[in-house]
């Protein structure tokens, strides 16, 4: 939009910034930002505030990579849950859509991302070897390899697997109840608690 088209720079500039975001477009922008002038000063501050000390004061879990508040998340913190069993996922999403099932209680492992050749990104670029230590170095019995059911997703899979196998750990995946080619995130949560109570050895999925 042209310049001529707002009556203040100032508007046009967080209406900018909002268009910036996933999913929103300039008219949602535009919504947003004439909301937020409505609120008092106070409250204007407070949502930016949050953000602001989102961006500055969130760190990463140094045993699963997930986001925390302090070094170790709340989840591997927890004694009550099954550190025996670890879930690899994708992303921080991910560990949000299976924590919404209520069916798992184990720990996670965020592995930042998929092997993706075409998008240049490679085991190394993942938490992978970060994963494979932490099973020879924790009392983990079993691996749930519960990634998103594409091509780069079961490449992942296969990969992580080869790397696991000399550690004769027990390897399973998530049962088919996703369809192939969905991502995680979209699965339903009766669907994806089922695949996940469900699951099934990892060689079994090749057949």
């Amino acid at each position: 939009m042209s310049n001529q088209q707002y009556s203040s720079s100032l508007l046009e500039n967080a209406v900018n910034e909002f268009a910036k975001l996933p999913g929103i477009g300039r008219k949602t922008a535009l919504r947003l930002v004439l909301y937020l002038l409505k609120q008092s000063e106070q409250e204007v501050e407070s949502f930016g505030n949050a953000f602001i000390h989102l961006r500055k004061e969130i760190i990463y879990c140094k045993v699963c990579h997930n986001i925390s508040d302090t070094e170790v998340c709340r989840i591997c913190g927890n004694p009550s849950r099954d550190h025996e069993t670890v879930c690899v996922v994708e992303n921080i999403k991910d560990v949000m859509s299976v924590e919404n099932t209520q069916q798992f209680r184990g720990l996670y492992h965020v592995l930042g991302g998929i092997i993706s050749p075409m998008d240049g990104i490679g085991p190394k670029d993942l938490e992978i070897e970060s994963l494979i230590q932490r099973v020879k170095d924790e009392q983990v019995k079993e691996v749930i390899l519960a990634l998103s059911t594409t091509m780069e997703g079961d490449t992942t899979n296969f990969y992580i697997f080869r790397k696991l196998a000399p550690l004769n750990i027990k390897v399973t995946t998530i049962a088919r109840g996703i369809a192939i080619g969905d991502e995680l995130e979209y699965a339903d949560e009766v669907t994806l608690g089922r695949s996940i109570l469900n699951r099934v050895d990892f060689t079994s999925s090749f057949k």
